[in-house]
């Protein structure tokens, strides 16, 4: 699998039922990671190479993330990591920058908007082979894979547009621009946990 960032199409501006269980990440280490994402997006957009802090062990090992950065409440990018093929640390900085200026959806984030950027953070879990009738909405988030293609969508996605399991499912399979039955027809279906967080939670 290649290293390179991955778009997702919709993410959580503040943590939802996808990140209701035990929280691996500390008050400490989730300001610690959000403080590298805004960073890495400041000198970027201004230029400048940024200087990465030693990090805690914990947020030395290798882990998927995604970064989405919002402006105004808006969707300004979302850039991430699937696989962990990275430290954790050096991730959030990777897809932040990536998030802000690589989204090819979006212009690239200007100096004068940087610093009114909100950021979340969703780190992932491995991913596990799941049966079709075990995905939990809320919990789980998917990848589905057949012939090449592969999509991935976050756990938040379904709870925000209100999709049953089986939608969930066919929506995924679009994001990899399969048919909508694919799961039912041989796709590989994998499924990961994320704990998700961002400015607003770490800022009380």
């Amino acid at each position: 699998m290649s290293s390179q960032p991955h778009n997702s199409p919709h993410a959580a501006a503040h943590p939802s039922s996808a990140d209701s269980q035990a929280h691996e990440f500390s008050r400490e280490e989730r300001r610690f990671l959000l403080k590298i994402a805004h960073e890495s997006i400041l000198t970027a957009v201004e230029k400048r190479k940024v200087s990465l802090d030693s990090s805690p062990p914990h947020l030395s090992e290798p882990r998927g993330v995604f970064t989405t950065i919002y402006l105004m409440g808006e969707l300004r990018g979302c850039v991430g990591y699937v696989f962990p093929v990275t430290p954790l640390y050096l991730a959030v900085a990777e897809t932040a920058r990536a998030a802000a200026l690589e989204d090819t959806r979006f212009q690239p984030v200007m100096p004068y908007e940087a610093g009114n950027l909100e950021i979340s953070l969703s780190v992932l879990s491995s991913l596990e082979p799941i049966a079709p009738e075990h995905v939990e909405i809320g919990r789980h988030g998917l990848v589905v894979s057949m012939a090449g293609h592969r999509g991935l969508l976050l756990p938040q996605v379904p709870v925000e547009h209100h999709w049953d399991r089986v939608t969930f499912l066919e929506q995924t399979c679009r994001k990899a621009g399969l048919p909508t039955n694919a799961w039912r027809i041989g796709a590989t279906v994998e499924a990961f946990t994320a704990e998700v967080f961002g400015d607003t939670e770490t800022s009380t």
